[in-house]
């Protein structure tokens, strides 16, 4: 399975998790403070909508983002007010249409290609391992509002190397300096293949479950809550900080079973 492949089968079981949604469900809170159900769709929206942007219409893509703000959280809600507009049925079609769009697009560039982004270019296989990430956090709050339980395949993998290469992202959001201690990460495939990643006698290793380690770097989980360990002073403070994401942390999840109200 390639990662376009990944990053549609993903999509698709957001879909089913939402296409039958009622009124009521729709306006359910999630664990992202002051986000429903639908917030967390119009995020998606907007996200799925500027990657496909970037991969097919970089030009444009570079013009909205000259017009960005430093306001973080602003940006944020400003993009998704046009897509919070909109009737629940509305958007549920709007999402579907630019989320497939978006796919098409990055399929359709060249794998040794760049797109535009936030910060950096990135090529399309990158990016598509960010979108994946995108689903992975934001349909986990969408399934703790909704109290469903999600299935999930070795398609995790691609998720588990975007988080290997965005590992220095929670020091970053933090003002600090990354480490140079070399990570080893043993993870644990659901088909129970292991993926290694960094050097096999490295100091710092951090060994786990996939699907618990990708709620760890999405932050949707508490580090004690999950089948996640550290071996290394350093591996164990990046437990405390893990995210692939950019932009603020957030509080992060208290260590409970209980989904509690965090950062978005």
């Amino acid at each position: 399975m390639d990662v376009i492949t990944a990053l549609r089968a993903t999509g698709d079981d957001f879909d089913r998790m939402v296409a039958t949604l009622d009124h009521e469900q729709w306006s359910l809170s999630t664990p992202a403070p002051g986000w429903t159900v639908k917030h967390q769709v119009a995020h998606l929206t907007s996200i799925f909508g500027m990657a496909g942007m970037a991969a097919a219409e970089g030009d444009k893509f570079r013009a909205v983002l000259a017009t960005l703000s430093d306001d973080f959280d602003a940006n944020v809600d400003a993009s998704m007010a046009p897509h919070l507009a909109l009737d629940t049925g509305e958007l549920l079609r709007r999402w579907q249409a630019t989320k497939d769009a978006a796919i098409g697009a990055l399929a359709a560039v060249p794998a040794d290609a760049v797109v535009p982004w936030l910060v950096n270019p990135l090529t399309p296989t990158v990016l598509a391992a960010a979108g994946m990430m995108e689903l992975f956090g934001h349909g986990q709050d969408v399934a703790d509002a909704l109290g469903v339980t999600r299935e999930w395949d070795d398609r995790l993998g691609f998720l588990v190397g975007f988080a290997v290469r965005t590992k220095d992202f929670g020091y970053l959001a933090r003002g600090e300096r990354p480490p140079a201690d070399e990570f080893r990460f043993e993870i644990t495939a659901p088909s129970g293949q292991r993926w290694d990643h960094g050097p096999e006698d490295a100091a710092q290793r951090v060994t786990g479950s996939a699907e618990d380690f990708c709620l760890l770097v999405t932050r949707r989980r508490h580090h004690a809550d999950l089948d996640v360990r550290a071996e290394g002073a350093v591996a164990g403070r990046w437990l405390e900080l893990a995210q692939a994401y950019r932009g603020p942390a957030g509080p992060g999840r208290a260590p409970t079973r209980s989904p509690l109200r965090a950062g978005r």
